[in-house]
């Protein structure tokens, strides 16, 4: 049954994850509109849009997956926000970041487990590529 403490501990713990998020959310995107201000994202989307464009994605969308890669999903999301992406283009992101994300925290986790860091890293993001190449292919 629900009760009134319930819904209480419910909404604190709400509060607390919201606070926690936008402590990355809103520092990356403020970050990311920076980016976009200065121009030095349009020198980076200029870098990386042949590769992007494999993926149907557009040079900018190259901040959100090193984002993601190396930070986690949450600084990735916080870019993804400040850039303007097609549904198929989101979810082309959000397909390579479920599998590759967070790679310099989980790396310290795998190198204890045993397996080797390097081919960890190469085949989660490898295979994160070829996911949105797919995706791309059929959906885009």
């Amino acid at each position: 049954m629900v009760t009134a403490d319930t819904i209480k501990r419910g909404f604190k713990n709400g509060i607390n994850t919201l606070i926690e998020l936008s402590k990355i959310l809103i520092p990356v995107y403020i970050g990311v509109k920076i980016l976009s201000i200065s121009g030095l994202l349009n020198i980076l989307a200029k870098f990386f849009e042949p590769v992007m464009s494999l993926l149907g994605l557009p040079g900018e969308a190259s901040l959100v997956l090193i984002l993601g890669y190396f930070l986690g999903n949450y600084a990735g999301l916080g870019a993804l926000a400040a850039i303007d992406l097609t549904p198929v283009q989101i979810t082309t992101v959000a397909i390579m970041l479920s599998i590759a994300h967070n790679l310099i925290t989980e790396s310290a986790l795998v190198k204890k487990l045993g397996v080797s860091v390097g081919a960890s890293i190469a085949v989660r993001v490898s295979f994160s590529i070829l996911m949105g190449f797919l995706h791309y292919r059929i959906y885009g």
